[in-house]
């Protein structure tokens, strides 16, 4: 009887009929509009030699020295700690954490977990992350996410400065663009009083859906920001139609998005893997679950990502540690149930959104989503600067936890690879 009903779930070749008949039919509204948003930029082959190019290193400096041409001393000593081999390897890593034990023992590269932090508002907090990885033989993480608004970002020189440095780092950072929940798009919405009015939605409501589109397409081509984060179904569908048009965007999808249960995470794969290119690619490169997820949740969903051929393009984001303030019960620490599964779960990201509970417990401004959405003048004239970078440097140091706790259990991590995994 099993048998039977699951017969039953086979989608018909009529009804694939029908939906490439939406996407075929020259007089399809929702299809048009994109296309004559991507049309202004030029083809997707000119779309992404303007990103090739603008991606450039030299010509993000060049950036750099048009925006911020004092930043270009911590780029440059940067480069020069790189060059130099000056961070610490993996291989002495393990070493100075086991002793010679650590030569005897296997690791579970295949399972490497990338060590993620979020989030990464400002330039100059960069250098003090790396002079400490120094100072204490400790890692860099390998992947960094943004949560800053890209206008303001762009105009005080951020935003290429931060993209060269992830350059020279070897490490992959997603951008968050200003078309979101917080900007408005939602005339109906405000403040705290007016919160159960986001439970419909983030907020892209309407055309919003195709500012987000130009306004990835404006960084792409402009900074080359490739990878950016995807809050909302109908974006989400829009990013995949942009790949599947020829764009080489990438995005992952945030937390925001409520994937809290496998059927939701297959909803999601099912959708990357229709809109894939001939070669398998999908532009999802990652999504964050929602922090209430069971292990058991990414193990069920493992299974559909590899059958979907997936599992090393797909990356499950899983919060391990979050803002003290304004988004969990805290404390709030997965550390122990990542150890469970990162032995026979492959391509996971564990993201660092807070210190760990026991240091944020005791700050005076401990690490608080809402910062995230303040102006930077407003940041420096509350004297909160050197507190939010302090928040930042405890998340990092919470990823070095992780770090540590997985080497101690013979498990892999994913660091800074320019500066970490040379060789």
């Amino acid at each position: 009887m099993t048998e039977d009903l699951r017969a039953r779930l086979r989608i018909t070749p009529e009804s694939l009929a029908a939906v490439n008949e939406i996407f075929l039919n020259p007089d399809t509204r929702v299809v048009n509009a994109l296309l004559d948003v991507v049309a202004r930029y030029g083809t997707p082959e000119e779309i992404n030699a303007r990103a090739n190019e603008a991606s450039r290193l030299e010509n993000l400096l060049e950036k750099v020295r048009q925006t911020r041409p004092e930043y270009l001393d911590d780029l440059n000593w940067l480069m020069e700690q790189r060059d130099q081999g000056a961070f610490i390897g993996v291989g002495d890593y393990r070493r100075q954490l086991l002793g010679e034990k650590a030569d005897q023992m296997t690791f579970a590269d295949d399972y490497a977990v990338t060590l993620e932090v979020s989030a990464l508002q400002y330039f100059p907090w960069i250098r003090p992350m790396c002079e400490r990885a120094l100072a204490e033989g400790s890692l860099v993480p390998g992947r960094l996410i943004r949560v800053r608004k890209m206008k303001e970002q762009e105009a005080d020189g951020d935003l290429p400065a931060v993209a060269a440095a992830m350059q020279i780092i070897g490490a992959s950072w997603v951008e968050t663009l200003d078309t979101k929940g917080t900007d408005g798009s939602n005339i109906h919405l405000g403040g705290p009083e007016t919160i159960t009015g986001y439970f419909g939605g983030v907020g892209q409501p309407d055309e919003h859906a195709l500012q987000w589109v130009d306004e990835f397409l404006y960084y792409y081509t402009e900074y080359g920001v490739r990878e950016v984060l995807n809050i909302n179904p109908g974006t989400v569908l829009l990013g995949y139609m942009l790949y599947k048009l020829g764009v080489d965007i990438r995005f992952k999808i945030s937390v925001f998005m409520g994937n809290d249960n496998p059927y939701a995470a297959l909803w999601t794969l099912i959708g990357a893997k229709l809109f894939s290119r001939e070669d398998g690619s999908t532009p999802l490169i990652g999504f964050n679950w929602s922090n209430s997820v069971h292990n058991s949740t990414l193990e069920i969903t493992d299974q559909v990502r590899a059958m979907l051929g997936f599992t090393d393009k797909i990356r499950f984001e899983h919060h391990i540690t979050e803002t003290w303030k304004s988004i969990v019960i805290q404390p709030y620490d997965r550390r122990a149930e990542l150890m469970q599964l990162a032995d026979h779960v492959a391509n996971i990201s564990a993201k660092h959104e807070g210190g760990l509970p026991e240091v944020e417990a005791k700050r005076e401004h401990p690490s608080d989503i809402l910062d995230y959405f303040r102006d930077k003048e407003e940041v420096i004239a509350s004297g909160d600067w050197e507190a939010m970078q302090q928040n930042f440097l405890d998340k990092v140091a919470a990823a070095n936890s992780t770090a540590r706790m997985l080497t101690e259990n013979g498990l892999s991590f994913i660091a800074a690879r320019h500066l970490h995994h040379r060789g």
